[in-house]
């Protein structure tokens, strides 16, 4: 397998955006604080530490300080990177860009030992790297007919991977993307189980049914001979 893959800046994506320099003053405009404030009776402003992070819209924009509206969507981090460093290069020379996304996860749902959300760290996640992060499936998973749903411009993808063919690493699906929801069905022994065991839950509510109307009856019969 030879692919390479890189995760794309998405709508509703949240960025965490670092500008440094030698000279940490100069990009103070780039990395405001979430918020500032003055404590009672003094007149020295202190800041939160934390950095702001940045919601891209619809439209794929992000309103950055001091270069306003910026166009993120559809370029992968190292693009994004690039184009901030050249827009910020027109104030501050030798300056280093960081972007991260800070809300990228998938989640696991169906035959899996926990199922939930996955949050990734790093660049890309593969669909045998958040099996893993969720414990492995269970013993009733198939693993030939696993479910991707994929927002794609809000359009929804399907795919099915059979995750015991080789074909899986070549796969577009191989490598999961931002609010991907992965299902993993049960084998056709747990379904044939399942319809077992709905059906003799339902033969078992009619007979005792059944038996408390014979003993309503045989009561009401009594009753009435009496």
């Amino acid at each position: 397998m030879n692919q390479n893959y890189s995760s794309r800046i998405c709508p509703d994506d949240r960025l965490s955006i670092t500008v440094t320099a030698w000279d940490p003053t100069v990009v103070t405009p780039f990395n405001p604080p979430v918020f500032a404030f003055a404590k009672e009776g003094e007149e020295k402003v202190e800041a939160s530490q934390q950095l702001q992070t940045y919601l891209v819209d619809k439209e794929g924009n992000i309103i950055f300080p001091v270069l306003g509206k910026v166009h993120l969507a559809g370029l992968s981090k190292q693009e994004a990177i690039e184009k901030l460093r050249q827009e910020i290069s027109h104030y501050i020379e030798d300056v280093n860009v960081n972007v991260q996304i800070v809300n990228y996860k998938v989640t696991m749902m169906g035959e899996v030992a926990r199922p939930g959300m996955v949050s990734v760290s790093n660049d890309r996640l593969t669909i045998l790297d958040a099996i893993g992060r969720v414990g492995d499936l269970t013993i009733n998973a198939s693993r030939t007919n696993v479910l991707v749903i994929r927002d794609n411009d809000g359009q929804k993808e399907f795919a099915r991977l059979d995750l015991t063919k080789p074909e899986l690493f070549a796969s577009p699906y191989f490598y999961l993307r931002q609010n991907d929801v992965v299902y993993v069905e049960p084998n056709d022994a747990k379904k044939r189980n399942a319809r077992y065991s709905q059906a003799q839950q339902y033969s078992i509510t009619v007979f005792s049914s059944i038996l408390s109307a014979v003993s309503v009856i045989t009561t009401v019969i009594l009753a009435i001979t009496k």
